[in-house]
């Protein structure tokens, strides 16, 4: 089953962690999960400096670590780099201790203050020892653009029918990604909307 938008009783788990910024105003906040990629990573911070937005990366530690020029760059062009964990690891099949060395491991490489959990997968015990140290991150719309049985087409259908004053969206930076094959035609038509972009204060 996919869940586009993160069911409401999340976000009373995990009071603390940011799903959708407070606002009522047309604020949308951009994010990437699991690069950087030598060949996404660049077409995508290509697309986002036409349109001037900027985006959180959250990387995998071990391709941070893989390629250190790629993070430097997306810093660079003005995006925040955030912590995905080093392995990408499931928490729910995770012990406390092995999850919080991985992402504490990964925080050499992306960040030691900003945190999205992989798979959106998280026990209560992780997020009581985390967030004493990051601020987590989850979102509140997934178009599924790691799908291969979930279309481009469909996939900015998604984004343009949920979407609503200060969704946080995820998208992916890899290879099987399709979000570099839309990502141009949705700024544009948010844009076209009314919708701004911006990295909110974390």
């Amino acid at each position: 089953m996919r869940f586009f938008t993160i069911p409401t009783i999340a976000a009373r788990i995990y009071p603390e962690a940011l799903f959708r910024i407070r606002t009522r105003e047309k604020l949308l906040c951009l994010t990437f999960d699991d690069g950087p990629d030598p060949d996404s990573t660049p077409a995508l911070l290509e697309i986002l400096g036409r349109h001037n937005v900027r985006s959180i990366f959250f990387c995998d530690g071990r391709a941070a670590e893989t390629y250190p020029a790629l993070v430097a760059m997306i810093r660079e062009e003005g995006h925040i780099v955030g912590n995905h964990g080093y392995n990408h690891l499931n928490g729910w099949s995770t012990s406390l201790s092995e999850y919080c060395r991985d992402v504490n491991h990964a925080a050499v490489f992306t960040s030691a203050s900003l945190f999205r959990p992989p798979y959106g997968l998280l026990r209560f015990n992780q997020y009581v020892r985390l967030k004493a140290s990051f601020r987590i991150v989850f979102w509140d719309v997934m178009p599924y653009d790691f799908d291969r049985d979930v279309p481009p087409a469909r996939s900015l259908e998604i984004l343009n029918r949920q979407i609503r004053p200060g969704s946080v969206i995820v998208l992916h930076d890899r290879q099987d990604s399709t979000s570099a094959g839309f990502l141009d035609e949705f700024l544009d038509t948010s844009a076209g909307r009314g919708w701004k972009f911006c990295c909110p204060d974390l």
